[in-house]
């Protein structure tokens, strides 16, 4: 349905997309996100680049990237929060506060895998204080 619906017809079909990824589990939209690689011959990640713009390829490509691996998606926001000059803030205090108790270990395992630092190291460089003290309370140690 999901081909049916982007990459086979003429225009896009949000709706169709927005209907199947609001209303399936994670396991299901596994399994549909696998089978449309082998219908499409892409991946559904580069199809909705193609088939989308603007706030809906954003809010998709995110919905995409957490039923793959919700650590990886955190991890990436917490590395982009710190990343370069500056320090995106409300994300960087969003996702550490909001995961801390549910799967803040996770992020930190995938953040040192995929950026080779660990999460404590890059927030110490990042920021300074008692806001670098409180943050670093609540990630724990290296």
């Amino acid at each position: 349905e999901l081909y049916q619906a982007g990459e086979k017809s003429w225009g896009t079909d949000e709706s169709k997309f927005n209907l199947i990824i609001g209303s399936r589990s994670i396991p299901q939209l596994k399994a549909t996100f696998d089978e449309y690689t082998k219908i499409a011959q892409r991946d559904i990640f580069s199809s909705i680049d193609r088939e989308m713009s603007g706030d809906l390829k954003k809010g998709f490509k995110t919905v995409v990237q957490c039923v793959y691996s919700r650590p990886a998606y955190f991890a990436d926001r917490l590395y982009h929060s710190m990343k370069g000059a500056g320090t995106d803030d409300d994300t960087l205090i969003r996702v550490v506060v909001t995961r801390s108790e549910i799967d803040l270990v996770d992020i930190k395992q995938v953040f040192l895998a995929t950026y080779h630092k660990t999460l404590a190291t890059m927030i110490e460089g990042d920021v300074s204080g008692d806001y670098r003290k409180l943050l670093l309370a609540i990630v724990g140690p290296n």
